[in-house]
């Protein structure tokens, strides 16, 4: 005679339920829905008072990138502030040069819209959940490494967005979220690669990632600018392909 425990059973039905949530793929939203997301995205990122506001969200991204990068090249990562500037700081100690130096100083620039390539991606194969998901896990795992009351308040409150909306909402409401996420990445991470070139045309920004990259590597600035822009570029042409299904 085979006894089966409710509770054993219950409890394999709710870790089985939740991997389907998770992993599974959910419908595909409508093309009007993926057109307004982006009109939205562009929205709060071309007028420049609203940008000064959202730019945050995209600090967040290039902070973490280099913070990343920063572990994952052998690095020990210091911590990371976030201003209300939209400015930021990851600081990391290990070797000054090298390869995995000049990473580091390469991933500020090119993870806003990496990461909204990545995202696209996820959404092309249908993987809402999952990205939102994959949102809140890395904004949690970043958050250890904050030293500043703004930046976790920043961290945390996006953080929040992304984990209410992925629990409890609907399908309709995390694919709208999902894709407006997902297109200001991309549409973000154009930006600021035009901003640091006009500054740097002026005088300013003197100490830049591009600066830093040209002397750890003794290739001119506007080289890394240049890189800097085709990722973006790339990025946003690859990306909104996919999340257009062309």
């Amino acid at each position: 005679m085979v006894s089966t425990d409710p509770a054993t059973t219950l409890s394999s039905a709710s870790v089985s339920d939740l991997w389907d949530r998770v992993f599974g793929a959910q419908p595909v939203p409508d093309k009007w829905l993926v057109i307004a997301t982006g009109l939205l995205a562009l929205a709060a990122v071309a007028p420049h008072p609203i940008w000064r506001i959202s730019r945050n969200a995209v600090t967040i991204a290039h902070e973490g990138g280099h913070g990343l990068v920063a572990l994952l090249t052998g690095r020990r990562l210091d911590g990371i502030r976030l201003h209300s500037d939209t400015s930021g700081l990851t600081v990391s100690a290990g070797k000054p040069t090298g390869l995995g130096m000049i990473l580091t100083a390469a991933a500020g620039y090119t993870a806003p819209p990496l990461l909204g390539l990545g995202g696209a991606w996820l959404l092309a194969a249908h993987h809402i959940t999952l990205l939102l998901w994959l949102a809140t896990a890395l904004l949690i795992a970043m958050l250890v490494m904050i030293r500043n009351a703004y930046g976790a308040l920043t961290v945390i409150v996006t953080g929040a967005a992304f984990l209410l909306v992925s629990w409890l909402t609907e399908p309709g409401v995390q694919a709208g979220f999902a894709y407006a996420a997902v297109w200001f990445l991309l549409l973000g991470g154009v930006r600021p690669a035009f901003e640091l070139q006009s500054k740097r045309r002026h005088g300013g920004a003197p100490d830049s990632d591009a600066d830093q990259l040209s002397r750890l590597t003794h290739v001119p600035p506007a080289m890394w600018l240049f890189l800097f822009h085709a990722v973006s570029l790339c990025s946003l042409i690859g990306g909104g392909r996919w999340l257009l299904g062309l």
